[in-house]
């Protein structure tokens, strides 16, 4: 059995720990729906099933820093060992050098560095990840975000012997998150989301897992503005779904759009 990573969880539960006591300066809680075809890996057959697709998400600002975490519940309609009423979560907590020190450490395009602590945990393969690196806060032209995240990714799944998914050797993630408001004429958009890129592994067995990326893109519409008379409530429009070694299988690749509908708390 492979030794259970230390350092990631003890870093995660520190600052996880440390936000009660920080002051929030800003918070935002939506509840998505997305419906669309879903490619199963080809250990469930590798063939797309209508999916739907509910997720809590959330963001954050506290005086030291941010954090970010989905919940998304998965139902397709094959009974195929794959999103079969499965629960996907993950949560990223971050604290600034520019809170810390009094000061950012920015240069170039960069206006901020620092610490981030996430987590992955996936119910039905019964998966555990910890990613702990750093987060690089870009100032981009028309972005009301960009963060730059470079961690580690390092398994703590407990593997076959429990039933879910082979366990998996340590590796890297590189995820690029943003968000870009427009407009056009009167009618308000944005276009946001993340891509990110997860290094080579190997499985419990050996078995060579190449490197994925995946992009999920939206682009949302205002809906409430137009038809509510209630703007930053209600949108509608699509995520794209880009996902190149689909879990670590080099023979799925899934590139489709999935209607989508949020609501923000």
């Amino acid at each position: 059995m492979k030794p259970r990573p230390i350092f990631a969880p003890l870093l995660f539960v520190c600052v996880s720990l440390a936000l009660p006591a920080r002051a929030a300066v800003w918070s935002v809680t939506e509840l998505h729906y997305q419906r669309g075809p879903v490619a199963a890996p080809s250990f469930a057959g590798g063939a797309s099933a209508a999916t739907d697709i509910v997720t809590l998400q959330g963001a954050g600002g506290h005086d030291l820093g941010d954090y970010f975490f989905f919940v998304d519940f998965l139902q397709d309609d094959t009974p195929d060992r794959f999103n079969d009423q499965d629960v996907y979560g993950e949560l990223y907590v971050s604290f600034m050098a520019g809170a810390l020190t009094g000061g950012p450490l920015a240069f170039g395009p960069v206006r901020d560095i620092g610490l981030v602590a996430g987590v992955n945990v996936g119910a039905d393969a019964n998966v555990r990840k910890w990613l702990p690196g750093l987060r690089f806060a870009l100032d981009l032209p028309g972005f009301a975000f960009a963060n730059l995240d470079l961690t580690a990714y390092l398994d703590d799944s407990p593997g076959v012997d429990s039933g879910g998914a082979p366990s998996e050797s340590d590796s890297f993630m590189a995820d690029f998150s943003w968000g870009v408001p427009f407009s056009v004429g009167d009618h308000a958009f944005s276009l946001e989301g993340h891509a990110e890129y997860i290094g080579a592994r190997t499985d419990q067995f050996g078995a060579p897992l190449p490197a994925w990326f995946l992009a999920q893109p939206q682009l949302r519409y205002d809906l409430g503005a137009s038809l509510l008379g209630s703007p930053g409530r209600l949108f509608g429009g699509v995520e794209w779904l880009l996902w190149l070694n689909k879990l670590g299988d080099e023979s799925v690749d899934e590139n489709r759009g999935l209607l989508l509908l949020v609501w923000r708390l």
